[in-house]
């Protein structure tokens, strides 16, 4: 394939790796950046347990949240596992894992309280657990608020009674808002949930975008949520301020929109400076719950297994291609493409022997 349609860097130092579910020892690499250790991935194969798919440490996987697009940018659903080609000349893959949607999900939803959002998310409320509705009866819902420091105030669950009752609340007293710092509290709460190998974990970011109170940089919360393989959907309900005898959308700090494009979720901007001058402040946030809805839904999730021949201290690549003509896939903060390489180093496998 020629050069110029294949992405030559794949799981770089905010490692796309980092989707992959749980920690062994593995580190993955690209061509164009130096070599990056990475946090550990933890190997998995079903257990027992049916439909939940809880998984035991057995061999590697790696997983991924991929999109699918045709020519004409649109989602391509219907996909089989037929349709993708590997090649892999060292044979470090020992199998794909290969399948549709997002139809169960740990879904946190994580809420501005400070100024004048609190009455705009709680008018929200239904919307917000409409979204969680759509999913499977095995997925869960935590919901985080925040303003200068977060505060969880309803665990993961299944029964949405207590989030129902989260989105309602006080606006803050203080002007200070600490969104990363609530973002990377977000994402610990995922490291108690058991780990199942279908379940898309996601974060619902509601907020105005404005952070001076953050110890947590944007990066470093982007690399966490990158090596946990969580993606951020940001939804932005905008502050407005004069800007050539106009209103304009005051600028968000830096990394609230990466957040959610260098995750693998998405950004929205709600809102507009019509409604502002209007003191209209009722946005219906429906067709952006809907959106996140169809975006997850029209994903795919695709899994290398690892074979233990790679573990041998040396650098490999192996490739994956779509077969039909006329799609692309991305994978985290990487660009479409019809082929993606892929690098493994694991450390040689060493043998004890008993004193």
């Amino acid at each position: 394939m020629p050069a110029e349609t294949r992405n030559k860097s794949l799981l770089t130092q905010n490692p796309v790796c980092s989707t992959a579910l749980l920690r062994l020892p593995l580190i993955l690499t690209c061509t164009l950046l130096a070599l990056t250790g990475l946090q550990p991935v933890k190997s998995l194969a079903q257990s027992s347990r049916g439909d939940d798919e809880v998984v035991r440490v057995s061999t590697d996987l790696l997983l991924f949240p991929i999109r699918i697009r045709d020519k004409r940018g649109q989602a391509v659903q219907g996909l089989k596992q037929s349709d993708l080609a590997v090649k892999d000349k060292d044979q470090v893959t020992a199998g794909l894992y290969f399948a549709p949607g997002a139809d169960r999900v740990a879904l946190v939803f994580a809420l501005d309280q400070s100024g004048s959002l609190r009455e705009i998310i709680s008018q929200q409320r239904d919307a917000a657990l409409a979204l969680f509705g759509r999913f499977s009866d095995r997925s869960s819902i935590a919901v985080l608020r925040f303003a200068e420091a977060p505060s969880v105030v309803a665990p993961f669950g299944r029964d949405s009674a207590a989030a129902r009752a989260a989105f309602s609340f006080a606006a803050g007293t203080n002007r200070r808002t600490a969104i990363f710092d609530a973002a990377a509290k977000a994402l610990q709460m995922f490291d108690d949930l058991p780990r199942v190998r279908s379940e898309r974990h996601i974060v619902v970011l509601i907020s105005d975008g404005l952070d001076n109170a953050s110890q947590t940089k944007a990066s470093a919360v982007i690399d966490a949520a990158l090596n946990k393989r969580v993606s951020f959907y940001v939804i932005h309900l905008p502050l407005f301020e004069p800007r050539a005898g106009r209103l304009a959308v005051r600028s968000p700090s830096k990394g609230f929109r990466e957040l959610a494009q260098q995750t693998g979720g998405k950004y929205f901007l709600v809102g507009n400076a019509d409604a502002a001058l209007k003191l209209d402040r009722n946005n219906d946030l429906t067709p952006v719950f809907q959106a996140i809805e169809e975006d997850l839904k029209s994903q795919y999730l695709l899994g290398f297994y690892i074979s233990e021949t790679a573990r041998d201290g040396r650098r490999h690549r192996f490739s994956l291609s779509l077969v039909p003509s006329g799609v692309e896939y991305s994978v985290g903060r990487f660009g479409y493409s019809r082929t993606h390489d892929f690098f493994v180093n694991l450390p040689r496998n060493v043998t004890k022997i008993p004193s």
